[in-house]
């Protein structure tokens, strides 16, 4: 998947959880040598389990509607802690209880936390350098030091 798609994806998935008025919503981009399963943790918490499905079954609404759709869904029924699968990000949501008690946050101390405007911000391509057409030398930007010239006398006078 491009980068670009999956920002916006967890993006999306981060206003949807907003929408349901989740509480401390992180996302950890977590780190690529440490973690070979997904890019990214969106973690979130709800305050009883009818706002933690809540939360999960808009979550599921947004992104169904941009062509995503969770691989796997877990815990739905208990709403203790609801994991929905997308491959290349997961989305955690908890009760304030099993946050606390997984702290997944601590596990996962190496990843890097990300704000909603990073996943927004299009990835930027490396700029190619610049090429001169063959033959050609590239300009100098800086003056070069000026050459001395032989003066019209003193070749006179050797001559």
């Amino acid at each position: 998947m491009k980068n670009n798609e999956l920002g916006s994806q967890v993006a999306a998935a981060v206003r949807a959880c907003q929408a349901k008025k989740a509480e401390d919503i992180r996302v950890l981009q977590l780190d690529a040598q440490a973690s070979g399963f997904t890019d990214y943790f969106l973690l979130c918490s709800g305050a009883n389990p009818r706002q933690v499905q809540a939360i999960s079954d808009e979550v599921d609404q947004k992104l169904s509607a941009l062509g995503a759709n969770p691989k796997h869904i877990e815990g739905y029924n208990q709403a203790e802690w609801v994991l929905m699968d997308y491959v290349d990000f997961v989305v955690h949501i908890f009760s304030q209880n099993a946050r606390k008690f997984y702290d997944l946050e601590r596990l996962w101390k190496t990843a890097t936390p990300r704000e909603l405007a990073d996943l927004e911000k299009p990835v930027r391509k490396p700029s190619a350098a610049k090429t001169t057409p063959a033959g050609k030398s590239p300009r100098k930007s800086a003056k070069s030091a000026p050459r001395k010239r032989a003066s019209a006398k003193s070749s006179q006078k050797s001559s």
